[in-house]
């Protein structure tokens, strides 16, 4: 039996030595400038396909918010047509040459995408300009998009696993710009108008906090003239915004049950604080994690779905932005299963302390990370939202041009150092939603129990 685990402990590093040679990588040449104006140019070459992606970056989020969902309503007004072009000409000009653009928010920042074909980049880098910096803010389309939302958020109520994370971050992130839903709600998305939206566009999206992002196939000496050219009337600085306050910690466990009358399963997370997307431990912490949570075969999945049945899937992750961030477990059960599944997530969890990780485990780990690590940069847009991230979180090149050395040093020993500095161990904050009559009373040991309506 011995023989036979230390022939599985070599096969799995003979397996990590084959991918540590065919998983290096490191990231393309690309040049960064900072204009007079103030803002951030990326540009990077690829010259593979005749294609060009474009990614504006406004350091302009949820945490920025005065009524929550103002940025995200924001960045998607962005698309409702330019004081050039109304929305069905603007959107006749993209459609017309194969062009695909999308605009968003998250906590942190807002974006507009652009990918287009070579030959058409002067027209619609001009037409993406408009966009970002004179958008029409007409009222007719903005109610017509107001409404479509509203009627959004009303329907992601009917799905828990769309919801909860919004929940969970209230709670763990209480009092902090963290807890903003940057989704908003019902109450707060109808108190937006028109006015908000200009307010929170004329404040946010300057060129001192925003950067622009091209890769793909042109010139770089070319295309910095063109931007420059394009952006050089865009003036203003942003106010500064600190979010570097300190964030809360946890002072003891609880519970927030959300009601939702008419599941007939719970769906839960199981958390406490994480790391930031700077950390230099990121990427050591994602290979432990990916032997917890992050893949098919890890270990919550195994016990919750193939040993166990209770649930479909069980993951866990962290969630690293730009001061701090989460670590959780989540999954769903039936509604009777609830105490089952939860109680098992917990005591999966506590191997990483009672057992830790074995030699082999972590092996395959390292070379499943790095094996799925160089096709999430294959493409021109891949890369665009790297450099992005890179604008947005402050971390450099060497995340990616290290990654390789980095996933190989990491031994047992580190990996233990690591598992009891960040894994939250205790005071964890528990988010259960679920039909609240037939599980509250089966709550409160796992900690100070709280509820809330899913309506």
């Amino acid at each position: 039996m011995k023989r036979i685990f230390n022939y599985f402990i070599v096969l799995a590093l003979l397996l990590t030595a084959t991918w540590s040679q065919a998983a290096e990588f490191t990231l393309p040449k690309y040049q960064k400038f900072t204009l007079k104006n103030g803002l951030t140019l990326y540009l990077m070459e690829q010259h593979e396909v005749p294609l060009i992606d474009v990614l504006v970056t406004v350091k302009a989020g949820g945490v920025h918010d005065s009524l929550a969902g103002q940025a995200m309503l924001t960045a998607d007004s962005l698309l409702l047509g330019s004081a050039k072009l109304t929305k069905p000409k603007f959107e006749q000009a993209l459609d017309f040459v194969g062009a695909q653009v999308s605009s968003g928010a998250n906590l942190e920042y807002s974006y507009v995408k652009l990918s287009m074909a070579k030959v058409d980049q002067d027209s619609l880098l001009t037409i993406l300009r408009d966009a970002v910096l004179t958008p029409s803010f007409n009222q007719d389309e903005f109610d017509k998009h107001k409404t479509r939302y509203l009627a959004q958020l009303e329907q992601q109520k009917e799905s828990p696993r769309q919801v909860i994370k919004s929940y969970f971050d209230e709670v763990l992130y209480a009092g902090h710009p963290y807890a903003n839903r940057v989704e908003g709600t019902a109450a707060s998305v109808a108190d937006i108008d028109l006015a908000s939206i200009k307010q929170f566009h004329s404040t946010w999206y300057q060129p001192d906090n925003s950067a622009i992002v091209i890769t793909g196939d042109f010139d770089s000496k070319a295309m910095k003239t063109k931007v420059e050219k394009l952006f050089s009337n865009w003036q203003g600085k942003a106010p500064k915004f600190n979010l570097e306050q300190q964030l809360p910690k946890p002072t003891e466990a609880t519970v927030l049950l959300v009601n939702k009358s008419d599941a007939n399963e719970s769906t839960f997370m199981i958390g406490g604080p994480g790391i930031k997307r700077s950390n230099p431990d990121y990427v050591a912490l994602s290979v432990i994690n990916t032997v917890l949570g992050a893949r098919f075969t890890s270990w919550l999945n195994d016990e919750l779905r193939v040993n166990s049945g209770l649930t479909y899937g069980a993951g866990s992750r962290f969630d690293s932005r730009m001061a701090g961030g989460s670590f959780y477990i989540s999954t769903f059960t039936k509604t009777e299963s609830t105490n089952d599944a939860m109680d098992l997530a917990l005591s999966t969890y506590a191997r990483l302390w009672e057992k830790g990780i074995d030699e082999a485990t972590l092996a395959s780990a390292k070379a499943y990370v790095k094996g799925l690590f160089p096709p999430k940069y294959e493409t021109s847009e891949d890369l665009a939202w790297l450099l992005s991230e890179m604008f947005i979180y402050g971390f450099d090149e060497g995340f990616i041009n290290n990654f390789s050395k980095q996933v190989n040093s990491l031994d047992i020993k580190r990996s233990k150092q690591l598992i009891d500095t960040y894994f939250p161990q205790d005071k964890l904050q528990f988010v259960v939603v679920g039909k609240a009559d037939d599980i509250r009373d089966k709550l409160d040991k796992y900690g100070k129990l709280s509820e809330s309506n899913i309506k």
